[in-house]
């Protein structure tokens, strides 16, 4: 691709100025190899792991090992990663449904969830499709206060009003279709402790979809109860085509897995298909790959601010997951963005996205993604919602130079509809 002389030297004033930042990301890349290796290393992950299983996959030593393997990396006592779990959203229901039960509560205090989980909670869509709501699972929401922070006394007085009906306080650590900041790890850590002092029974469950391996740390080493995300987003590292994962207290795992099988089966059964070895090997490149991701987005974050959009985060701010808005302010605007991510994609870029009303959203969503697999949040890839203020929501980039491409082919698309 030809980028004009306006976009190019952008780019490269944009790369000087960020070399701290990259610096940075490098590091806490090589802390997260170090821990998943070290990892691999002691429990022994050879090469007769990534051997296919079929029918009911009793003793596949392959799968087992992975979610110990899994366990250890996210800082958690259990974990299970399947390759049959298609979506984050799926995942999300198993621990919500695993967890609750007729008479609880789930208290979200970081404002509502991510659009896809409205018809799970049953606070949209048609009443009788199997919500927590049809199950009498009963649902409240706090928002985080003007800071972008948790409103604790706000939750302290739900949670004291609510008693023992709040089973579970729910997180979402990024920002989903939100304009507001990603939860870090020490945020979630102060809120599980400040939830623990109040009623300690109550699970503290985080959707930490888009957050892994931003960080040193997962939030189970800061004590969530369960955490869960996709392995077509940071975890999968680019690799892994499918599959979801929950990590957490033994209990919670165990609880998740009855739902995701049966009572009595739980985790102990389940053909893995030859789908072993990329589950590993993503693992493997996840701290990597979302290292890559992560300097994308600074690079976007630069680049935008420059032309004179909002961004958030902003070029020079500390990031806790791999997503990068920036206000488009018109729905051709948006259009123009994810247009130009398109045509910077190694697949589908002849292709022009257009607006459509998918599923499980509530306005129509033009979506960017030309990706090696459907819907991989972790490679090159950019949506929105059309209504204000027309916020482009870019994640992702398996390496940095695609990601530099992708980025200049959305200013200059963005650009040229400006001028």
């Amino acid at each position: 691709m030809i980028f004009s002389e306006k976009i190019e030297q952008l780019a490269i004033e944009a790369e000087a100025t960020l070399a701290p930042q990259f610096k940075h990301i490098e590091a806490v890349a090589f802390q997260n190899t170090q821990k998943v290796m070290d990892a691999f290393r002691n429990h022994r992950v050879s090469d007769g792991m990534f051997q296919s299983t079929s029918g009911y996959g009793y003793d596949d030593r392959g799968r087992e090992v992975l979610d110990e393997v899994w366990a250890d990396v996210m800082g958690a006592e259990a974990a299970i990663v399947r390759h049959n779990i298609i979506s984050g959203t799926q995942a999300l229901s198993i621990g919500l449904f695993g967890l609750l039960r007729p008479g609880d509560v789930m208290y979200s205090v970081a404002g509502k969830p991510y659009d896809t989980l409205e018809e799970v909670i049953g606070i949209a869509g048609e009443p009788g499709n199997g919500s927590l709501k049809d199950f009498g699972i009963g649902y409240e929401m706090t928002e985080l206060n003007s800071c972008g922070g948790f409103d604790f006394p706000a939750i302290e007085a739900k949670l004291r009003e609510l008693g023992a009906s709040c089973k579970m306080v729910f997180v979402q650590r990024s920002k989903g279709y939100l304009n507001r900041k990603t939860l870090s790890v020490a945020e979630i850590g102060e809120l599980v402790r400040f939830v623990k002092n109040i009623r300690p029974e109550t699970y503290v469950v985080v959707d930490n979809c888009y957050g892994e391996f931003v960080e040193t740390e997962e939030p189970c080493a800061v004590g969530a109860d369960l955490i869960i995300g996709s392995l077509i987003k940071n975890p999968g590292g680019g690799m892994a085509e499918t599959g979801g994962y929950l990590a957490g207290t033994k209990r919670t795992v165990e609880l998740a897995s009855y739902r995701m099988t049966s009572i009595g089966i739980g985790a102990e059964a389940g053909a893995t298909m030859g789908q072993n070895k990329p589950m590993y090997k993503g693992l493997f490149y996840a701290p990597h790959t979302t290292a890559q991701a992560l300097k994308t987005a600074h690079l976007a974050a630069y680049v935008f601010e420059k032309l004179g959009y909002t961004v958030e985060p902003r070029w020079n701010e500390e990031r806790h997951d791999i997503i990068q808005t920036v206000i488009m302010g018109n729905s051709e605007g948006l259009c123009a963005f994810c247009r130009g991510i398109q045509q910077g994609s190694p697949v589908d870029a002849f292709v022009t996205p257009e607006p459509w009303a998918m599923p499980g959203y509530s306005d129509p969503v033009i979506m960017a993604a030309g990706a090696f697999t459907q819907g991989s949040s972790i490679e090159l890839s950019a949506d929105g919602p059309l209504r204000p203020p027309y916020t482009a929501y870019f994640q992702g980039g398996l390496t940095y130079e695609s990601g530099r491409i992708g980025i200049l082919s959305a200013a200059q698309c963005v650009d040229e509809l400006k001028n």
